[in-house]
């Protein structure tokens, strides 16, 4: 699997079955290093939430690479009257599982604020066995504890900004909490009121979760797990 990160919450997933967007925001985000229109590869777009630093460029992606939108039920309502065809719209629910691209696709809980429904996480398990949950954004709740009765995560992306999402310390919890092996932190040093380093992160990490790695990745530069 190839994960490349497209700054704030924008990430991709390259698994052998196909390419999975998350959070696909292009236009507007002063980190993110190529337009939507340089995507060369799109089968699948998850989206944890519809605030516009997240939705982004959903509906050109799924036009241009006649992918599948897989979101909140309500959410997908809300694209297909924005012209998403119906045909490219999955609605689910919060405990609901698909299975796409080869791999199973559980929608968990977020605690967050979302125009339409309920904001929303996926833990993906991918064919080998491979486990990544996309918190989506959110703030520190105890039932991630039970996420990780459930599954063996090994990679937890997870928001680190504060201010509108967790913060270093909650987030250095929350892989307590996940058990996860790997953290992959998103929503930070896009914009002036979120946190512009991950100093902080990396310390809390150590004395909280010291047996979770900490990666670092670069915005545009794909990494291979």
């Amino acid at each position: 699997m190839e994960i490349t990160w497209y700054g704030h919450a924008n990430f991709s997933l390259k698994t052998p079955n196909g390419t999975v967007f998350i959070d696909p925001f292009f236009a507007g985000n002063p980190t993110a290093p190529i337009s939507y229109k340089e995507v060369d590869a799109c089968d699948l777009i998850l989206l944890t939430h519809d605030h516009g630093d997240h939705v982004g460029q959903t509906l050109e992606l799924a036009e241009r690479h006649d992918a599948e939108v897989v979101a909140m039920f309500d959410i997908i309502l809300a694209l297909v009257d924005q012209g998403l065809p119906e045909r490219l719209g999955t609605g689910m629910n919060i405990g609901g599982t698909v299975n796409r691209l080869g791999m199973d696709i559980q929608m968990v809980q977020a605690m967050h604020s979302s125009v339409h429904g309920a904001p929303a996480g996926y833990i993906l398990t991918l064919p080998d066995g491979t486990c990544v949950y996309d918190a989506g954004d959110t703030g520190l709740f105890g039932d991630m504890a039970l996420f990780a009765e459930f599954h063996d995560i090994d990679i937890a992306i997870l928001p680190v900004g504060g201010h509108f999402t967790m913060d270093a310390r909650q987030a250095a919890y929350a892989c307590k909490l996940l058990k996860c092996r790997k953290l992959i932190p998103q929503h930070w040093g896009t914009f002036p009121v979120l946190a512009q380093n991950l100093d902080a992160l990396a310390e809390h990490l150590a004395v909280m979760a010291p047996e979770t790695e900490l990666v670092e990745l670069r915005v545009g530069e794909p990494k291979k797990f």
